[in-house]
């Protein structure tokens, strides 16, 4: 190999490998969204409210299963529950009030939540096998047993809040 092919070869895998390594690092977890409400107030005699937000990105984990189970002929959790976490964003709506028989502004009202982390887990299943392990009482030879399923709940959990401001 010339060396030439040699350090253009070296130079595509130093940048594929920067590339890997900084990729986690931009992930973004939330994407922001602002809605555009201004042609309410064409609509509507009043102001037009403010609200800015964003979406989650759930971020998947590692699966939990399947497991090895002494005495079962399946894993358990043969169907493995997948944990995700996300960040709720900072959600701020503002609406800009008037008074009802005055000319005049009251204020504006502002309700604003804080970032939130969620974790979320997807369902799972855990089944049993139609037949025993193997019984030494039958020469080894399995028997027929009633099969079992189980459903694993999915769980989400968070401590979303808001607060509402008038200023």
């Amino acid at each position: 190999m010339k060396s030439t092919t040699r350090g253009t070869l070296a130079a595509v895998l130093a940048c594929m490998a920067s590339a890997v390594g900084a990729a986690p690092a931009a992930a973004s977890t939330t994407v922001p969204v602002r809605l555009p409400l201004e042609a309410l107030e064409t609509v509507f005699p009043i102001d037009a409210p403010e609200l800015s937000t964003g979406i989650p990105v759930p971020v998947p984990g590692p699966p939990d299963g399947p497991h090895p189970a002494p005495g079962r002929l399946l894993p358990e959790r043969l169907l493995p529950q997948v944990p995700f976490t996300a960040e709720l964003p900072e959600t701020v709506a503002a609406l800009p009030l008037e008074h009802p028989l005055q000319d005049g502004r009251l204020g504006v009202a502002t309700l604003a939540s804080a970032v939130e982390e969620l974790r979320l887990t997807t369902p799972g299943l855990d089944l049993g096998a139609p037949l025993s392990p193997p019984r030494p009482e039958l020469l080894g030879q399995p028997e027929p047993v009633l099969p079992q399923a189980g459903l694993l709940t999915p769980t989400l959990t968070g401590a979303p809040g808001a607060s509402l401001l008038f200023g």
